[in-house]
């Protein structure tokens, strides 16, 4: 009898094209986590498992707890199921919880919200053990600005300006109840909450941020950028390897 599994899972994306599967490309972290469970079938199941994660995130992009849900057909436990995919999984994918759940549970369309992290880095010496996981700025910002600049953010908002896809059809109104930017010797994390985030969202979100600390645009000026619903008037994509999901709501 098949039933539904729910999964957390933790992935560094460094050497991945991102989350989802893709044709002809085989180091995608849906893919590989696909392989292995269309292994765990029983005898007999010509069914495909389809993997259904609760977002997409983009190549190099890292996760520590994305959520995912499959149907499947075993007579494996949880445990089993667990020990199973992890002793099959590349090393830097790992399952850390496998739970039965209701038919009716979807990874993304039940998720109400997420959290995600940008992680800097700046200073004289390099972040050796870090070096995958920060991206590395020339100098300090400001970040007083970054958080004078990261309120008019807040709310529900249309975030076109803040999509990377200039052509997508669905609408890009979003809500963003939360914008930390901390401080812990030369690292400076940026969490961002919120019921969905768009393709890059979070990235052009923290570029932009990182363009105020710079002086090159005004905290208040963040505003304007909102308003005029145009990629071009906001800042660049922060690269991929500072950004790691770290949480998704039910």
């Amino acid at each position: 009898m098949k039933r539904n599994y729910r999964f957390i899972i933790s992935y560094d994306g460094t050497r991945y094209h991102g989350w989802e599967r893709q044709p002809g490309k085989d180091a995608t972290i849906q893919g590989k986590l696909e392989t292995v469970l269309n292994k765990m079938k029983k005898s007999g199941d010509e069914t495909v498992v389809n993997l259904i994660g609760a977002g997409r995130t983009d190549a190099g992009v890292h996760a520590r707890a994305m959520t995912a849900n499959a149907f499947l057909d075993t007579d494996m436990s949880e445990e089993e199921i667990q020990r199973y995919m992890n002793n099959y999984l590349p090393e830097d994918i790992s399952v850390n919880e496998v739970k039965i759940c209701s038919e009716r549970f979807h990874a993304r369309y039940n998720a109400i919200g997420k959290t995600y992290r940008y992680t800097c880095w700046y200073g004289v010496s390099k972040p050796v053990f870090d070096r995958k996981y920060v991206t590395i700025l020339d100098k300090r910002p400001d970040t007083e600005a970054m958080r004078a600049a990261a309120k008019h953010l807040l709310g529900t908002h249309d975030f076109k300006s803040f999509c990377g896809n200039t052509k997508m059809k669905k609408s890009t109104v979003r809500c963003v109840d939360t914008i930390n930017i901390e401080e812990s010797g030369n690292y400076i994390r940026l969490y961002f909450h919120g019921n969905g985030f768009l393709q890059n969202m979070v990235r052009i979100l923290t570029g932009t941020l990182l363009e105020v600390g710079y002086g090159n645009i005004a905290p208040d000026e963040v505003k304007d950028i909102l308003e005029a619903c145009d990629r071009q008037k906001a800042g660049p994509t922060a690269p991929p390897q500072g950004l790691a999901l770290m949480k998704v709501d039910y």
